[in-house]
């Protein structure tokens, strides 16, 4: 994709991320999350999120934006330093569906790899992430990008609010010991 851009994400970018987040989340959530939320309430509750998360810098959080042609098509959202145990917290990263299977995810979790190890000792450059249970082809993505599953807890729901989960859903964690693992090696294709 010769037009795609990397960046990161500004306050300005509040609205566009939120409504990938929102999207991504009607498509792939269904099951876990309740459809009355899915369906009325959550743009609202992203959008309110990522304008918070985004008004102001924060050293502790990285946001990087994937954009074709100056369109939003994907991001990711990570916590540095999140856990003492599994390090840094990929807390987002999601890809609009028509440019999925592109390189883009791989490419933009590339990216927040390098961050996170040119910020941290080798000791602290660990890199994790929660997945529902139910989204199987995500964890094929991270498996095949060398992430090992390290845990199994109940997802807590959205903005605090029981209402917004369909039962009882379960996260899986995938971690990497080391960033860098996601990192080209320069000349590798």
């Amino acid at each position: 994709m010769s037009t795609l851009r990397l960046r990161l994400a500004t306050a300005a970018d509040a609205d566009a991320v939120a409504d990938l987040h929102a999207e991504s989340w009607r498509r792939y959530y269904r099951g876990a999350y309740a459809d009355e939320f899915l369906d009325r309430d959550v743009l609202a509750d992203r959008r309110l999120a990522w304008r918070e998360r985004l008004r102001e810098a924060d050293p502790r959080r990285l946001t990087l934006l994937a954009e074709d042609r100056e369109r939003a098509i994907g991001f990711a959202s990570t916590y540095l330093d999140d856990d003492p145990v599994w390090g840094s917290l990929l807390d987002n990263l999601h890809v609009a569906a028509e440019h999925q299977r592109q390189g883009i995810g791989a490419r933009l979790l590339a990216l927040t790899a390098e961050e996170v190890t040119g910020r941290r000792s080798p000791a602290q450059r660990g890199l994790y992430l929660w997945v529902l249970e139910q989204n199987i082809a995500a964890q094929a993505f991270y498996e095949a990008l060398g992430a090992e599953p390290a845990g199994r807890e109940r997802v807590a729901p959205p903005g605090g609010v029981p209402g917004r989960l369909a039962g009882t859903p379960f996260k899986l964690r995938y971690a990497w010991a080391d960033a860098a693992r996601l990192i080209p090696r320069r000349g590798a294709s």
